[in-house]
């Protein structure tokens, strides 16, 4: 662990002795610290560099933090991971682009992300597929800056994965 990770730690009660230690020893490692705690003012938010408090009041069945507590920490941890698929480039608009097509399910899946991704037909994504070895994001950025797979591949690198940035590069 080290300053390039961030380490959430998830308590209800906003005071669980393991996320506290937790949060501490990330915070040794150099690493930023997230609380997500369902009261105020909690323990667990002073060992933290971003506390998130989410005050969701008593459970209907006392000690049930599966029920309001457990699902707003969820809702929670639904919204940072989908920042996170945004922050390192697995999105592109509202598409979940960065998927490679392995088997028939995901094959469909990814035709219509490219078709709706570059506005072309289903055939021209299906090959532009087809080159990119079934790479979604390698036929967007191929179809849209109208290049090959290789040069594509060469952009999402450069771009760090980010496909509006591959798109972007000349």
């Amino acid at each position: 662990m080290n300053d390039r990770d961030t380490v959430v730690g998830l308590a209800a009660s906003g005071r669980t002795p393991y996320v506290v230690g937790g949060l501490k020893h990330a915070a040794a490692q150099g690493a930023v610290t997230v609380s997500v705690a369902c009261n105020r003012d909690t323990v667990v938010s002073r060992y933290a560099d971003i506390p998130i408090e989410i005050p969701t009041g008593p459970e209907v069945l006392t000690g049930s933090t599966r029920l309001k507590g457990g699902t707003a920490e969820k809702m929670v941890c639904n919204m940072l991971s989908t920042a996170s698929m945004v922050r390192v480039g697995k999105v592109y608009g509202n598409l979940m682009v960065d998927v490679r097509a392995s088997n028939e399910k995901l094959v469909d899946r990814a035709r219509r992300i490219v078709v709706e991704a570059t506005g072309t037909d289903a055939d021209t994504a299906a090959e532009a597929l087809r080159a990119a070895d079934g790479h979604a994001k390698t036929a967007i950025v191929m179809l849209l800056a109208r290049c090959t797979a290789e040069e594509a591949a060469r952009r999402l690198n450069l771009a760090h994965g980010d496909t509006r940035t591959a798109v972007g590069h000349p």
